[in-house]
């Protein structure tokens, strides 16, 4: 296979994975998001939360650019059961608790105020993108040997049992283990968020293909490491998800039991990602050819990826010293901005997992 190493580790660094500014800013706004809530909780005489806990791709550290600043930030928000009335005396409906989060965080310098959705409260930016605060309660019940168990439950359409902060201890230990390096985030990281960018490549397939944890999920499963050969590696892995995907587009969630990502035995979304795999596949079938030129590989590329990003380096190695974000040094992937691995430390009593 032709290697294109420097390009994918570049083209990950440049245009993939997010510039350190964005998630400064994004994590500002999540605290104001926070100090306004509590705020909003007090000025009206409601319960405070004991914790918030960032989640999702924010958390995993698997978001990736998007021109339009389509980024979902998800901010969980957690309160005790026993703080949580109902307006008659009884328990707050799950429904009436994500009303109190929505009013309470709503102080009217929103264009767009907040609106309450099914699992969340959403807060809209102009920028583009918007920040999803689900709302958990704790409640403590006891287990086979009569101690005192803390079980967490999101607000739905009814109170759930579910903890997000289980998915992402998921993937950083699947990351830590499976990952054969652990520069610039670790290489399984990496590779979730170049596939979940070939995802996005083209707008006519918003809404049609997998989303970013089913995509999230089938790296796990599929994942094919390569200390030296990033390119190489992402090519296996899409290989590999789509051969999966062949077999079963059945996908189990990571950390409830008895649960689906996907929508039945014939999830759609899936099946699309599946199809759209399979033509990425075609297309860097010219890496393979006795006579592959650096031209043709990173044409091929360009091809997957619906940009110009690789073609735009086939100038001379020297030529491009200044314009490459990371360097590989004895098959190590390194970055000029390392990334955080590790696991988030409680703080009880109004603290964060931040």
């Amino acid at each position: 296979m032709f290697d294109c190493t420097k390009d994918v580790v570049c083209y990950h660094n440049d245009k993939v994975t997010l510039p350190q500014a964005d998630r400064s800013n994004m994590r500002k706004r999540r605290n104001s998001n926070r100090d306004r809530l509590k705020k909003g909780l007090t000025d009206k005489g409601d319960p405070q939360p004991f914790m918030f806990c960032k989640q999702g791709s924010y958390a995993m550290l698997t978001m990736v650019q998007h021109d339009d600043n389509h980024y979902d930030i998800d901010d969980g928000v957690y309160f005790d059961k026993a703080d949580l009335d109902g307006k008659n005396g009884g328990e707050m409906s799950a429904l009436d608790a994500r009303k109190m989060v929505r009013d309470a965080v709503d102080d009217g310098s929103f264009k767009t105020p907040p609106v309450v959705k099914n699992n969340c409260v959403r807060i809209f930016y102009e920028a583009g993108y918007h920040v999803d605060m689900p709302v958990y309660r704790r409640r403590i019940e006891k287990d086979f040997f009569n101690n005192d168990v803390e079980v967490y439950e999101i607000a739905g359409p009814d109170w759930k049992r579910s903890d997000a902060r289980l998915v992402t201890d998921w993937f950083n230990d699947e990351n830590r283990k499976q990952s054969p390096d652990e520069d610039n985030g670790r290489q399984l990281r990496r590779i979730t968020r170049l596939i979940k960018m070939y995802a996005q490549t083209r707008p006519s397939w918003s809404g049609q293909i997998a989303s970013g944890f089913a995509i999230t999920k089938l790296v796990t499963e599929s994942y094919k490491p390569s200390i030296s050969r990033e390119d190489t590696a992402l090519r296996d892995t899409m290989c590999a998800i789509r051969d999966r995907l062949l077999m079963s587009l059945v996908l189990k969630h990571p950390t409830t039991p008895n649960e689906t990502i996907s929508k039945g035995d014939d999830d759609p979304k899936l099946r699309f990602l599946r199809e759209k795999l399979g033509l990425a596949l075609d297309d860097l079938a010219v890496l393979d050819e006795r006579d592959c030129t650096r031209a043709k590989a990173l044409a091929a590329w360009d091809r997957v990826y619906a940009t110009d990003f690789f073609s735009l380096r086939a100038e001379p190695e020297s030529s491009q010293s200044t314009k490459s974000a990371s360097i590989l040094n004895a098959g190590m992937i390194r970055s000029i901005t390392a990334e955080s691995d590790r696991s988030p430390v409680r703080k009880e009593g109004g603290g964060t997992f931040a």
